[in-house]
């Protein structure tokens, strides 16, 4: 690990930390929480898959539709209107819309060839933010003057890595630069992420091998074709069996470094707060 012990971590002139866990479980927030000190520069991989490595496909997408309408279609070939995404922090949304959902067209659904296509696009784009970590956190320091570095990762990260292999490049090359914290909820956070994600369905990534599996398995419990396949109601049924799968991944990941809970995030008030968190889960100098 990056920080050997609680009092090497005090100590370090320049903290820098991983935070990964499923989406919902207060990563954004914590690092909202620190770029609000004012001393810590908050990279997010979500943001800069959208605004880096998928911003161009993103806007094409949506220009693709708005061809589709006489009145934009016009307006769009002589130049008279520019069709972008406005990716913030708090809203990713253009990402989500342009993933998709497999299924029935009529009802916004993607054949699975697309779908597939866009999910391997997101896997490549997410491997290369993720592998951009050191060059933000040299800039963050050299170029803005920030003495600490967050990191906050999208839930699919564990889709990506093998947590059981020691010399797994990706895991390596994010823990030579930063303290890897895994947000872990318990049983009553996943219900809750289920009832809410019940509500609002929104897209995710998935490891191609298990959603080739899950998929095959809707088709053959539903009886049904692709083009019948509700795509929010495919979403809802992967979600928990997405949750069961992520789980032991993200276990395995908290052996590359230290673990706390979403109610400990939600007891911070300052950067000295999450100081203080982060060396009890760290060893005793000695």
């Amino acid at each position: 690990m990056l920080y050997s012990s609680a009092q090497e971590w005090r100590d370090a002139a320049h903290r820098k930390v991983l935070v990964f866990g499923m989406s919902g479980l207060g990563k954004t927030h914590l690092s909202g929480l620190l770029r609000g000190s004012g001393n810590w520069f908050h990279y997010s991989i979500d943001y800069r898959i959208g605004t880096r490595y998928l911003g161009e496909t993103i806007a094409d997408n949506a220009k693709a539709e708005a061809m589709k309408v006489p009145f934009l279609r016009d307006l769009l070939l002589s130049d008279s209107i520019y069709i972008g995404s406005n990716i913030t922090f708090k809203n990713l949304s253009p990402v989500a819309t342009w993933l998709g959902k497999p299924g029935d067209p009529d009802k916004g659904g993607l054949p699975m060839a697309e779908y597939a296509k866009r999910q391997e696009l997101f896997k490549q784009a997410e491997i290369s933010a993720l592998l951009d970590t050191g060059y933000f956190s040299t800039r963050a320091q050299n170029l803005y003057g920030y003495d600490h570095f967050i990191c906050d990762t999208g839930g699919s990260i564990c889709e990506w890595v093998n947590p059981g292999d020691p010399q797994d490049p990706l895991l390596n090359a994010l823990s030579e630069e930063c303290l890897l914290v895994w947000i872990k909820g318990d049983d009553a956070h996943t219900q809750e992420l289920i009832r809410r994600f019940d509500k609002a369905p929104k897209p995710m990534a998935y490891q191609p091998e298990f959603l080739a599996r899950i998929w095959q398995e809707y088709l053959n419990e539903n009886k049904c074709s692709e083009d019948d396949v509700d795509p929010n109601a495919f979403i809802r049924w992967t979600y928990a069996k997405a949750l069961t799968h992520r789980q032991p991944r993200y276990a395995a990941m908290a052996n590359w470094g230290v673990t706390i809970t979403p109610d400990q995030i939600g007891t911070l008030r300052s950067e000295d707060d999450f100081v203080d968190l982060i060396s009890t889960t760290l060893p005793d100098a000695g």
